[in-house]
């Protein structure tokens, strides 16, 4: 059983990320446009990046000169006590993409930020050409982007990202209080998300997950995503104190009734 808040483990993460280094030897740094990683992967199972690991990786493609983009799609907008999980680890990426929190699922909308240099870099065509000529079908689209500035000015307003990580520990002490359930493997808690690990059945890969979440919703009113027979909890940041410990009453149930 295992908990993980805040990567406190070893700095392992550091050789992890030095298999980059295997593949710059093996196919040239040339070659290597882009390096993609999720702060935290959220859709595996809510699995934190290691201790050392981004660090490690922001240094390997400076050495290189390739670029480091963090997609932050499931870790944007507080869901990590931070406005980007990017300033929880404290490692700058070239390039951030983003979507959902920005207009808290609301309607589709996406986004990339990037850093000076390489905007600086699409700065210098032709003064008769657009500097970067592109666009998509509902780009900049007004609804989309009313609800984006709509959510901005509530998260700054009512405080949220600070919310989400006042509510990590308490967070993290109700995931925990799960330990020792029937076939509950593993705990896992970074910011205001949680994943819990289930045995799978012999028989059937997944099954016990996927019921877990059908129990959840029909008989508790609780909404849990799957990655195989891991339940991942990521409520909205408004959660309060006496919901959190509703919520994962609720899963204990849930975790109990599939055993």
């Amino acid at each position: 059983m295992s908990a993980v808040s805040t990567a406190s483990e070893p700095e392992w993460g550091a050789h992890l990320a030095d298999e980059l280094e295997r593949l710059v030897a093996l196919h040239d740094a040339a070659t290597i446009a882009a390096v993609i990683v999720e702060p935290m992967a959220g859709s595996t199972g809510v699995l934190p990046a290691p201790k050392g690991y981004l660090k490690r990786l922001r240094e390997i493609c400076d050495k290189h000169g390739i670029l480091l983009i963090f997609d932050e799609v499931i870790t944007g907008f507080g869901r990590l006590g931070h406005a980007f999980a990017a300033e929880r680890y404290g490692v700058v990426p070239d390039m951030i993409t983003f979507a959902k929190g920005i207009t808290s699922g609301a309607v589709p909308m996406g986004g990339v930020l990037v850093r000076a240099g390489i905007y600086d870099a699409f700065m210098q065509g032709p003064e008769h050409m657009p500097e970067l000529f592109h666009g998509y079908t509902y780009s900049a689209h007004p609804l989309a982007v009313a609800a984006g500035i709509a959510t901005l000015d509530l998260y700054r307003e009512e405080g949220l990202f600070e919310r989400a990580k006042k509510l990590e520990p308490l967070f993290a002490d109700a995931a925990m209080s799960l330990k020792g359930l029937p076939g509950v493997l593993d705990i896992r808690t970074v910011g205001i998300v949680a994943g819990i690990d289930l045995a799978s059945r012999p028989d059937a890969v997944g099954k016990r997950g996927y019921e877990a979440m059908e129990r959840g919703y029909h008989e508790h009113d609780v909404m849990m995503r799957t990655a195989g027979d891991t339940l991942a909890l990521s409520p909205p940041l408004i959660i309060s104190e006496s919901q959190i410990g509703e919520l994962f009453e609720k899963v204990g149930k849930v975790i109990k009734a599939v055993a």
